[in-house]
Parts: structure tokens; C-alpha cells; sequence
């Protein structure tokens, strides 16, 4: 019941903070060109440094050994996530211009503007290692996979068309400082404590800026354009039930040794909303923007009631 407690508390305070930024949107005080602008803050120079004092801060060479078999676990399920999520495509006859979308809001989470605060209101900056594990193979699997599925179902396009493989969509910013903080890390580079301190403080922007970011992307779609027809509710299935089912039984069977915190951060990023630019990616690719739109906006909603439920359980 404890737990119970602590993630409604966690997710209240995340709620009212997604709510201020809805409000502000909706009262016209956040500009058209403000959410622009904060997601460049945080996608390209706040979350980065975060990650790399993070990184510093909480792991050492030997931890960072025992968080490969995270890995692998994590590339496991999205994997088998992949291979669930094709299925049902098939098998429930999901149209052209939404398979994309569907397999997408299937298998890949909204780790950073969601999955990140989450992580930290439930587990604390302690677990950044973990969620790391989880945000690498997500930005992997997004930019190497899930672009070509929903390129793919672009039902105006030639299928004799071959899409160039874009090296810095599977790069982003934060991915980099990951990396380049794996190099600070394995060279025992000395980082100077003011600098540590000047970039934690720009950091440290990175939950509020990502929750007020999510308010006024609720507050643009419009939460009565929210709707539940057949395709929308599978999504949701395979978002909120099958995938977090997937890394359960993984983690069960196979990681019996893995620390509880990492096992619980896992499989609470396994069951993030969808990716927040999920339409932007589909409206590229002629797909049903209405529908993307729908899926990732009930998908964060919905989150609010998944989350204490699925802390219960792990």
C-alpha cells in the first residue's frame, strides 16, 4: 500500500505540472514558438549535460559492466515487441497509414519528456543508470527501426523507394553525451567540481521544462478530440499491458541477480505514453495524422492511471 501511495503522490506532482503548462497554453501566456524552443533547450543542451553528470556521478567502471546484461534484456523486448506488434497488425487488419503509428506506439516510449520525470519522481536520480539502459535502446530501436516502419506505410509513396539512413536522427544530442560521458568515465578524466556544479544546475531544468513541455502539447491537441475506436484501444493494449507484460517475463526468467531498482525502472519505461513526436513523424509519411495525434494524446493521459497500478505490481 505504501508503494500505492508514493506513486499517486509522484504522479499528482507530475500531473500539476503538466497542468500548469496546459493552463499557460491555454491562456495564451506560452507563445507558438515557446514549445519550439523548449524542446530545443532540452533536447540539446540541458538533458545532455544532465546525462553526463549523472553518468559520473552515479556510475563507476565496475557498474557500468554489470549494466550490459540491462541491455540486452531491454534490446530483448523490444525485439520480441516488434515481432507481437507486426502480428497484430496482421492479424487485426490495421489500414494502411496507421500500421506505422501502431507499431511505433507499440514498441517505443516517450522516455524523455515522460519516461524521465517519471523515473526520477518515483525512483530518484539514483536510477539515471537504468533509465539510460532503457533510453539507448529506445532512441536506437526509434531512429533505426521504428522511421522505416512508418516510412513504409506512407500509402502515397512508391514502394520502389529507398529511404537514406539518417546517422544523426540516431545520434540526438543526448545520446551524445552519454557517449562522450562513457569516455570522461573509462579514462578516469577529472572534471573540474564548478563545472560539475554549472551543469548540473542547467540539468536540473530538464523535469520541470519536460512536463510543462507535455502540458502544452495536451493543450494543442485538445483533450476533447480524445476518442477510442478499435485501432486506438489496441495501441493502448500493446502500450500500457503487453509491452510492460514483455519486459516482466524477460526480466523473470532471465534476470534473476538484476538490482530491484533497475528491474523496476525497466519496466515502468517500458509502459511510458507514446512518442510525443510520433504525428509530427507520421505527417511526414502521409500517414493518419488524426489518429497518431489520438493515440499519443490518450497515451498520456492514461499514463496517470497506469502508473500507480503498475507500481503495485513490480
Amino acid at each position: 500500500m505504501n508503494a500505492f501511495i508514493t506513486s499517486v503522490e509522484s504522479v499528482v506532482e507530475i500531473v500539476l505540472v503538466i497542468a500548469l503548462g496546459y493552463v499557460l497554453r491555454k491562456n495564451g501566456k506560452l507563445a507558438d514558438s515557446f514549445k519550439g524552443n523548449i524542446s530545443f533547450l532540452i533536447m540539446n543542451i540541458a538533458l545532455p549535460l544532465s546525462i553526463f553528470v549523472s553518468v559520473l556521478t552515479y556510475l563507476t567502471r565496475a557498474k557500468l559492466l554489470n549494466l550490459s546484461s540491462g541491455l540486452v534484456f531491454a534490446a530483448a523486448s523490444f525485439a520480441v515487441s516488434y515481432i507481437l506488434a507486426y502480428l497484430i497488425t496482421k492479424i487485426f487488419k490495421i489500414r494502411v497509414g496507421r500500421r506505422g503509428t501502431f507499431i511505433n506506439m507499440f514498441v517505443n516510449a516517450n522516455t524523455i519528456f515522460i519516461g524521465l520525470p517519471l523515473n526520477q519522481a518515483l525512483f530518484g536520480a539514483k536510477s539515471m543508470p537504468y533509465f539510460l539502459i532503457y533510453y539507448v535502446m529506445n532512441t536506437i530501436s526509434t531512429w533505426a527501426i521504428g522511421v522505416f516502419f512508418i516510412s513504409a506505410d506512407d500509402p502515397t509513396k512508391d514502394k520502389s523507394d529507398k529511404q537514406a539512413f539518417n546517422w544523426k536522427k540516431l545520434l540526438p544530442m543526448p545520446l551524445v553525451g552519454f557517449l562522450i560521458s562513457l569516455v570522461f568515465l573509462l579514462l578516469a578524466i577529472p572534471v573540474p567540481a564548478w563545472i560539475t556544479t554549472t551543469f548540473s544546475m542547467v540539468g536540473g531544468i530538464v523535469t520541470p521544462m519536460s512536463l510543462i513541455y507535455i502540458g502544452i502539447i495536451l493543450a494543442d491537441a485538445g483533450l476533447k478530440s480524445i476518442h477510442f475506436d478499435r485501432d486506438s484501444i489496441l495501441a493502448l493494449v500493446g502500450r500500457f499491458i503487453i509491452a510492460p507484460a514483455v519486459m516482466i517475463t524477460i526480466l523473470k526468467l532471465f534476470g534473476g541477480n538484476m538490482p530491484r531498482l533497475e528491474s523496476s525502472t525497466l519496466i515502468i519505461q517500458a509502459a511510458a505514453p507514446g512518442l510525443a513526436v510520433l504525428p509530427i513523424l507520421v505527417g511526414q509519411s502521409h500517414g493518419d495524422v488524426e489518429y497518431a495525434t489520438n493515440v499519443v494524446t490518450t497515451s498520456t493521459v492514461l499514463f496517470i492511471v497506469v502508473v500507480p497500478i503498475l507500481m503495485q505490481i513490480v
